[in-house]
């Protein structure tokens, strides 16, 4: 008689921790999506990394610099859209979303911010230069003008 009751509290309290936890697994489960983690909308990538994937012909380099910054020199065969100019997300929805765009701007503050836009616009596939045109220059690399 005196186990009994020691072991009934026991008993008690494990079937008590397993419901909790059956509770807590059933609230994860119930999270709203906002709540669970988010994938970022683009990837930045390094300037190795950008070449690699400039090698493939069918991705788009976008150039999202200022039409002057880009006459200035620019990466050949770049594509112009000023991210800050007020036809930005115009001229973007013209191009075709099923295709990867390389993205940069002079150090990298622009295009991360072109490819939040791009991505909204429901553009699947951005890669975002990491320090921009400026570290795709400092890496040896010629601009055309």
């Amino acid at each position: 008689m005196k186990l009994t009751k020691p072991l009934i509290i026991v008993l008690a309290g494990l079937v008590s921790i397993v419901n909790l936890a059956r509770a807590a697994d059933a609230r994860d489960e119930k999270k709203p999506a906002a709540e669970k983690k988010e994938a970022k909308p683009f990837k930045n990538v390094s300037v190795a990394g950008f070449e690699k994937l400039r090698a493939d012909r069918k991705n788009v380099v976008l150039d999202v610099r200022t039409k002057e910054e880009y006459a200035a020199g620019h990466i050949a065969g770049a594509v112009n859209i000023d991210v800050n100019a007020p036809d930005f997300e115009e001229k973007v929805t013209k191009l075709d979303k099923h295709k990867t765009y390389l993205v940069h701007c002079g150090a990298g503050v622009r295009s991360a911010k072109a490819c939040d836009k791009m991505s909204k616009l429901d553009f699947p596939k951005l890669y975002n230069l990491e320090g921009g045109f400026k570290a795709w220059e400092k890496a040896g690399n010629k601009a055309e003008k």
